[in-house]
């Protein structure tokens, strides 16, 4: 067993820096576009989007406390629903989810280095510049995991800073005053943020990674569940004053005009030229820190998948554990070639404008919530049978889980390339399937024996 060492103030500072990243500094123009301009309804999406999130963190959370095998999501598939649902899950994050962020967030890189340093903002020179940082990140990560690490904490208290600035400063300072909120209300109450859902959900991604440290939480059964809601309220909270704050210092219509560079021009307008130019780079720490947890994470998926013989050259990928830094290097070298063939795809589509107002990874985001409600289901499996307690934990929490799901997939279908995403999705879902089914008794043996040789529940 391995030692519990993450109190519950520490747990929440955790998932609150996994998930505060580059989403809420790029999106708000994307919010604002969907909702017309209208704050209250920016600000009802948010609400709606966080949510939706905090019933599907409770939900796993009760599959989290009831294992103590590291590997998150993919162990929780493969224990409580199958080992081919593992096997599927494994794939759909090395493949596409994990990948997708990444090569988003590392274009996010480039877009506001650009911005910082004058540079012409095409989307080549872009894209030259995320692939460089991309680069940069995983080579660092592979020559020492602590160095990785220290910039992942460092980043995590920056990352707060320009948030709160522009908060505080935004809703008693900016010219868009209280009284002219009411002029911005209008057609609140319509449906139009149902189409912000999915850039919200991208902001609040993350939030799933923190149960993969229940099994080192002090009495997790109970600290878990409460970090869980804890910290999605607090990060809905300075998300929401961001953006109102934001809105009330540039005005709607702005932000919409610049797009990613409204946020410079909050700076400077509150700061000027120098302090600007600070803050954009406390801004760019902040993305590439979100770049580095997502290395840091998609190094080691395809090495646990590959101990478990999920994945086809399993026996490569599982060689050379230790690389050079503590880090699987075959590993490593795998998710970095796949980032790159997703840093092309995302290229493609951004340069013939298939994805209006949207990226790659939001429809990621959206699909992978298609996945979760397989787990929330497992939930209401388990109380079935007595083994998890209590209506709220077993049926209430799971079922609004499956609704908030729901939203987020039905707003995410607004997308026009969203059907062909879909579609490319379910081929490699099918792929996946069809793998663990072939190699099935050879998957749970390798699964068995990583576990110590003792037998895993459900796998069969």
């Amino acid at each position: 067993m391995e030692t519990r060492k993450y109190g519950l103030l520490t747990s929440i500072a955790m998932i609150t820096g996994i998930v505060i990243g580059s989403g809420i500094f790029f999106k708000s123009d994307n919010i604002l576009i969907e909702v017309n301009g209208n704050i209250i309804s920016g600000v009802i999406a948010f609400i709606a989007a966080a949510v939706s999130i905090i019933f599907g963190s409770l939900t796993i959370s009760q599959l989290a406390s009831r294992t103590d095998r590291p590997g998150g999501i993919i162990t929780y598939a493969e224990e409580f629903c199958s080992v081919n649902a593992g096997c599927v899950f494994g794939w759909f994050q090395s493949f596409l989810y994990i990948p997708s962020i990444i090569v988003v967030v590392a274009w996010v890189s480039g877009v506001y280095t650009c911005i910082l340093f004058g540079i012409n903002d095409t989307l080549e020179n872009q894209m030259l510049i995320g692939t460089g940082f991309l680069l940069v990140l995983g080579i660092m990560n592979l020559l020492s995991a602590k160095l990785g690490g220290y910039f992942q904490n460092a980043s995590m208290i920056i990352k707060l800073i320009p948030l709160i600035f522009v908060a505080v400063l935004g809703i008693f300072y900016g010219k868009e005053s209280p009284s002219s909120f009411s002029s911005l209300q209008e057609g609140a109450g319509s449906a139009g943020f149902i189409g912000a859902i999915p850039a919200i959900a991208f902001s609040f991604d993350g939030w799933t990674v923190s149960t993969s440290i229940c099994h080192e939480i002090k009495n997790s059964k109970r600290n878990l569940p409460i970090a869980l809601v804890v910290s999605p309220l607090l990060i809905l909270l300075l998300y929401i004053l961001y953006f109102v704050g934001s809105c009330f210092l540039l005005g709607t219509d702005k932000i919409i005009e610049m797009g990613d560079a409204h946020v410079y021009e909050i700076f400077n307008l509150l700061f000027g030229a120098i302090g600007a130019k600070l803050l954009l780079i406390l801004v760019i720490i902040s993305v590439l820190g979100t770049l580095n947890g997502l290395i840091l994470g998609s190094y080691r998926l395809p090495y646990a998948m590959s101990l478990r013989g999920m994945i086809p050259g399993y026996k490569f990928l599982s060689k050379n554990a230790e690389g050079i830094g503590g880090v699987p290097l075959n590993s490593a070298v795998f998710s970095f070639i796949v980032a790159i063939i997703w840093m092309m795809f995302h290229y493609i589509t951004q340069k013939l404008n298939m994805l209006p107002n949207s990226d790659v990874s939001e429809i990621s985001v959206v699909t992978n919530y298609a996945t979760y409600i397989i787990l929330y289901i497992s939930v209401i499996r388990l109380a079935l049978k007595g083994e998890i307690k209590g209506i709220f934990n077993g049926y209430i929490f799971p079922a609004f889980a499956v609704i908030g799901a729901v939203i987020i997939i039905f707003a995410g279908a607004g997308s026009p390339f969203f059907i062909y995403y879909s579609l490319f999705c379910l081929a490699v879902i099918a792929a996946a399937y069809m793998y663990s089914v072939k190699n099935k008794e050879r998957i749970i043996q390798s699964a068995n024996s990583a576990h110590n040789g003792q037998a895993i529940v459900n796998l069969k």
